[in-house]
């Protein structure tokens, strides 16, 4: 097996380091702390490619495969995991969906502008009554005489609601059928019918704008319908699946950032005369976060290369993402939280980013699939059984 990375591979992984540690570390705490969206870093990430990594050239992106996409997506998680956040669902959910179902036109029309920073995608799913049950979903899709579609209803959650010029929204088209009555619609924002509403108080990840959203007889063309009429459930779970990539990645950088901190503290940190890190109890949590690291990092670029490989040659990368996503997630929050405790009160202080780390660790366990939704895909692909 081969662990070397291509020449354009750590290019874009670079680049990506230089500008999370120029640009968007130092000013990490305090867009947190305001809650304030990273708007000029994130055009300017555009600009270098980071919005459309795996966008091919001809529609305005880097043109780079999903190792590409998570070397670079745990550089930016590791300084700000709020800016990871917008460009996860920049390029897994928004013009990953597009890409794989959309029209030419439509990839030219809506990926273009999201690949080069002109504007800012979003992924439409959750309801206030639907999280995981995704399929229960109340929004309204019906046609009118003109054969466009009239959407009215409610979506919960969503990244970059306040801020985004163009949506992937699901909504249903025939009641009565279940999943198999979802389609899936491309949004502008800036038409009448749309409205978002405040922007949701978080935990962690506070930079990131997350609202909920509102459409009242909103008039979707029916050249913005993505993929076949009824569809779209199977549309929004394989957008999913890369998503949860995505993910992983950004908790891969979360714990990284927590492990690095946590491994200098403990040089420099000294208690009864001597380093604490020079304690066995020290050192144990420092192996043991060591190892789940490595282990995240790990599968979290097997199921980039399941991707890239089920891309080239067909087949699914289901299993290889969920696995990815639920061991990131838990090795990111248990990282964080041992990374707090080696630090003690300092560990617990906004002076210091620990705090942060710890705070955003916790979404990734939540996110595009619980961690116990992820066991229940990877239990069913494994048996058979449903």
């Amino acid at each position: 097996m081969d662990f070397s990375f291509t020449e354009d591979q750590l290019s874009i992984q670079a680049i990506a380091r230089d500008f999370a540690q120029k640009r968007i570390a130092p000013v990490a705490a305090e867009l947190d702390a305001k809650g304030e969206f990273p708007l000029d870093n994130i055009r300017e990430m555009g600009q270098l490619g980071l919005m459309g990594i795996e966008v091919p050239h001809e529609y305005g992106g880097a043109g780079m495969d999903p190792v590409g996409y998570v070397l670079a997506m745990i550089e930016i998680a590791a300084a700000d995991a709020a800016t990871s956040t917008v460009m996860s669902v920049n390029n897994s959910l928004f013009c990953n969906g597009i890409l794989k179902h959309g029209t030419e036109e439509q990839k030219q029309k809506y990926v273009r502008a999201i690949a080069q920073g002109e504007a800012i995608g979003a992924y439409a799913l959750t309801e206030p009554q639907s999280g995981s049950d995704a399929s229960a979903m109340h929004t309204r899709a019906t046609k009118n005489a003109d054969g466009d579609w009239v959407i009215n209803g409610k979506k919960s959650w969503i990244t970059s609601g306040p801020v985004c010029r163009y949506i992937v929204l699901f909504a249903i088209t025939t009641p009565g059928i279940g999943a198999k009555g979802v389609s899936a619609f491309i949004i502008d924002t800036q038409k009448p019918g749309f409205h978002a509403g405040k922007t949701e108080p978080k935990l962690g990840i506070r930079a990131s704008a997350t609202c909920e959203i509102e459409f009242n007889d909103y008039v979707c063309s029916k050249d913005d319908l993505l993929g076949q009429e009824g569809k779209g459930f199977s549309i929004a779970m394989g957008v999913l699946d890369a998503g949860r990539i995505g993910i992983a990645s950004q908790a891969v950088g979360i714990a990284r950032a927590a492990y690095e901190a946590t491994l200098q503290w403990s040089r420099d940190r000294k208690a009864f005369g001597h380093p604490i890190g020079s304690f066995q109890m020290t050192q144990a949590k420092i192996a043991d976060m060591k190892c789940k690291l490595d282990a995240a990092t790990l599968l979290t670029l097997r199921a980039a290369w399941a991707k890239g490989h089920a891309e080239k040659n067909g087949g699914r990368f289901g299993t290889e993402a969920s696995v990815a996503k639920l061991v990131a997630s838990e090795a990111a929050m248990w990282i964080a939280h041992q990374a707090v405790q080696i630090h003690g009160g300092m560990g617990y202080s906004k002076e210091m980013p620990l705090e942060r780390y710890f705070r955003d660790a916790k979404i990734t366990e939540i996110y595009e699939g619980t961690s116990e939704i992820q066991r229940i895909v990877i239990a069913r692909n494994e048996t058979g059984l449903r």
